[in-house]
């Protein structure tokens, strides 16, 4: 089964978890065989560990991680390379996938650069 987990900074506020809890949603509706969460680098639960420990409790036999930053830092550039290898010795038996931050998304620049242009 494949999971996929949306992975974010984390905020004390709890409102900020809403558009990162939207894209989960989204992803869910679009895809409802497939196992979908959410996950937190910090100031957040559940962080990666555990999400993806609740996605092979589930029967995940390949995770997927979309960061959603908007560009490559040091978060998505070293933090989460590290928290990938650390599931992949975890658990030889998954398939782990780091895909490309939100950002450097072509159509997701695309549809930014729409909704600038529609506000005008």
């Amino acid at each position: 089964m494949l999971a996929i987990l949306i992975f974010a900074h984390g905020s004390r506020d709890p409102l900020w978890r809403a558009p990162v809890e939207a894209v989960a949603h989204a992803v869910s509706a679009q895809a409802p065989d497939v196992h979908v969460g959410c996950a937190y680098l910090e100031l957040c639960t559940p962080e990666l560990p555990e999400a993806a420990a609740q996605a092979i409790e589930a029967g995940a036999t390949e995770v997927r991680v979309l960061p959603l930053f908007f560009g490559m830092g040091k978060h998505a550039r070293e933090d989460l390379p590290v928290l990938m290898e650390q599931l992949r010795q975890a658990y030889p038996a998954v398939k782990f996938l780091q895909l490309p931050t939100a950002g450097e998304q072509p159509r997701l620049t695309a549809l930014l650069a729409e909704l600038a242009l529609e506000a005008a």
